[in-house]
């Protein structure tokens, strides 16, 4: 094989596993097929296609399909909108309210992305409606069937100062939980949202709490990804970490590490409170504790069955993630994977698939992170782990076509002289490094020749004294 066909088998390697994803290097005719470390072609689980979208990928956060509408949504930040893929003809379609979310946010200094303030980040969709969090704690209800200026139908506050994020529908789609992660103390927000109608009428019906015995103010804790059980009738929310689970345990993120582990709060959303406290089987409400584990994702599958991403990022050690039933609160374990954002149960295949940025590395992995998209059978059981961009967090499926979407990260290089490379080791062949992580650096700028010789349209670059200046400008 020639090097320039190597090359481009790798390149195809490094945008996605199992269906989407962007990188900055890729022109659409480029990446019209996957192969190289993102795409092996032992796992059950295959890419079908790489699909670009018209801006990189540096700030998303949580996407969803409608399978109905064969379209998958993303919360994309750096395009300010929340983009759709066709997922029947695997092409990205348009960008909807774009321009009309807070976008992406920095710090004081300018030196790191504001998650807390930034948007969309939650989204979820029924019929016509798309319903998406962001930076401002307001809930942007738009409308795919309005002419795109006026697709903003409402912009509906839940009373906070920081970043609407994670939600979830009932099936008929007329209620709505989401979560305010950010704020101090944390809350959910139960919305009437639209359902079938083709008028907006979207209105809070009430903000929650949880027990500051549970989740003390102060500590820097959060409330995550709600989920909807259509059996019980709950909604179900990861909460990443509750005071004494154990007793005894370190709940305060000011003081590291935390031991304790987190909960699960159940909501009834006929019957919502202002303030939920410790789990009340009488009512199937309040928080349940979980064990060893701190989740942020959660997803329904079969059998009333709830997987919760657990994460290390919650509770430092973690190893595992975790099946908990709705009905029973019996828990079991899933070993060798923790998880991050997002988790989704695909009833194509009967399977959850897990967007785990941050994932026990797998062994013999080439690649340079242990960010993986997990796959585990109904059964509980891990069936195994595809190697992903680093940072990359978000997982949505296409039941109906029985298609799997995970975006992934846009990275850039720094061209700066022979002398300061190798001075620094060659840390300015950022994409080359994450192209080809076992590689010498002695052979990065063949690499970058070859780049942008056959990629230049895509291939991004930033002058070493460009950059020098964007750093010290941002103390």
């Amino acid at each position: 094989m020639s090097p320039n066909k190597k090359l481009r088998a790798y390149l195809y390697g490094t945008v996605a596993p199992v269906l989407f994803g962007v990188a900055s290097l890729a022109s659409t005719s480029a990446f019209a097929a996957c192969a190289g470390p993102g795409a092996p072609s032992t796992t059950q689980t295959k890419c079908v296609k790489a699909i670009s979208l018209p801006k990189p990928l540096q700030s998303y956060d949580i996407s969803w399909v409608n399978p109905q509408r064969a379209e998958y949504y993303l919360a994309d930040r750096s395009n300010n909108a929340i983009d759709i893929i066709d997922t029947q003809h695997l092409t990205y379609k348009r960008s909807l309210g774009q321009g009309v979310f807070k976008g992406l946010k920095f710090n004081g200094a300018g030196t790191a992305a504001d998650n807390a303030h930034s948007g969309p980040n939650g989204v979820v969709t029924h019929g016509r409606w798309v319903y998406a969090g962001d930076g401002d704690s307001t809930l942007k209800v738009l409308d795919l069937d309005s002419p795109p200026p006026l697709a903003l139908k409402a912009s509906v506050s839940t009373g906070g100062s920081t970043r609407l994020d994670e939600m979830a529908l009932t099936t008929d789609g007329r209620l709505l939980l989401a979560a305010n992660n950010a704020e101090d103390p944390p809350f959910v927000t139960l919305f009437r949202a639209n359902g079938d109608s083709p008028a907006n009428s979207v209105s809070v019906t009430m903000r929650t709490t949880i027990d500051p015995t549970i989740v003390p103010p102060h500590f820097g804790l959060a409330i995550e990804q709600p989920t909807w059980d259509p059996k019980t009738k709950r909604f179900y929310t990861s909460v990443p970490t509750i005071a004494n689970n154990p007793p005894g345990c370190n709940a305060n993120t000011n003081t590291p590490p935390v031991t304790c582990s987190g909960g699960l709060l159940v909501t009834d959303p006929l019957h919502p409170k202002a303030v939920e406290g410790a789990f009340d089987p009488a009512t199937n409400t309040g928080v349940v504790k979980l064990i060893n584990c701190g989740p942020n994702g959660a997803t329904t599958a079969d059998f009333d069955n709830l997987l919760l991403g657990c994460t290390p990022g919650n509770l430092p050690g973690s190893t595992t993630t975790l099946v908990i039933n709705a009905k029973t609160k019996n828990q079991t374990s899933v070993n060798g994977i923790t998880v991050s954002d997002e988790v989704w149960f695909n009833e194509g295949d009967d399977r959850y698939y897990l967007r785990a940025s941050k994932a026990i590395k797998p062994a013999g992995s080439p690649l340079g992170s242990g960010a993986v998209l997990g796959v585990i059978d109904i059964t509980s059981v891990l069936v195994e782990t595809i190697p992903q961009s680093s940072g990359s967090h978000s997982v949505a499926a296409d039941a109906k076509r029985n298609l799997i979407f995970v975006p992934q990260n846009f990275t850039r290089a720094v061209t700066s002289p022979p002398g300061l490379e190798t001075l620094h080791l060659q840390f300015g062949y950022h994409v080359e490094h994450h192209l080809f992580p076992m590689m010498s650096g002695r052979h990065a700028p063949a690499v970058r020749d070859v780049l942008v010789r056959l990629y230049g349209n895509r291939y991004s670059t930033m002058p070493h004294t460009r950059a020098l200046r964007l750093l010290y400008a941002r103390p």
